[in-house]
């Protein structure tokens, strides 16, 4: 039985009714992507804080960083991963496939990254995720420490904190709203 066919269990705007500069981001994912991420689409709910959802996503995962893009997706996997966050498994998870052109890395990530074949400084970070995510009350001085011997700069390692946390909390609200993936994330980078 495929996925249910809705894009949350509440109920979501037409995008006619949004402001200009939400259709216009609508338009762009559509000329980009061909679809509108579901994401989007929930948080038209609240266009405010569509617009500050969509800001922080793109200061995160695409802003200025010593990490990678892909790394930064890595991440969003392993805790979603944590989280059982059923959207944002199939949707990083695509994304993974597309940054690595690895589509048994990104199913690796999936279902244990522990299995993956990974650098050291790619294995610490998603090391410290996994425990930032389960047990964020242990992280300490030594946590930390590992990440700047896999060789993370005070700035990377911010910027590795910054991305579980944002993901934690989009895991959260997707679960709670029973925020449901695109389909077409399923077939691509396959």
């Amino acid at each position: 039985m495929p996925q249910p066919d809705h894009i949350m269990a509440l109920p979501v705007p037409d995008p006619s009714t949004l402001d200009d500069d939400m259709r216009a981001l609508f338009d762009k994912c559509t000329e980009k992507l061909g679809f509108v991420p579901n994401v989007l689409q929930a948080y038209s709910l609240r266009q405010k804080k569509l617009r500050t959802f969509s800001q922080l996503y793109n200061e995160l995962m695409l802003g200025e960083s010593g990490l990678s893009k892909l790394e930064r997706e890595m991440i969003a996997v392993v805790v979603s991963s944590a989280n059982h966050c059923y959207y944002c498994l199939v949707a990083h998870g695509q994304a993974v496939r597309r940054l690595s052109g690895d589509p048994e890395l990104g199913e690796m990530l999936v279902a244990n990254y522990r299995v993956a074949p990974l650098e050291p400084r790619q294995r610490a970070m998603l090391d410290f995720a996994w425990t930032l995510t389960k047990e964020p009350w242990t992280v300490g001085d030594s946590h930390r420490e590992a990440l700047r011997a896999a060789g993370f700069s005070a700035e990377e390692i911010f910027d590795i904190a910054d991305t579980v946390g944002f993901y934690n909390m989009s895991n959260r609200v997707a679960t709670a709203v029973d925020m449901l993936p695109n389909r077409e994330y399923h077939k691509l980078d396959r």
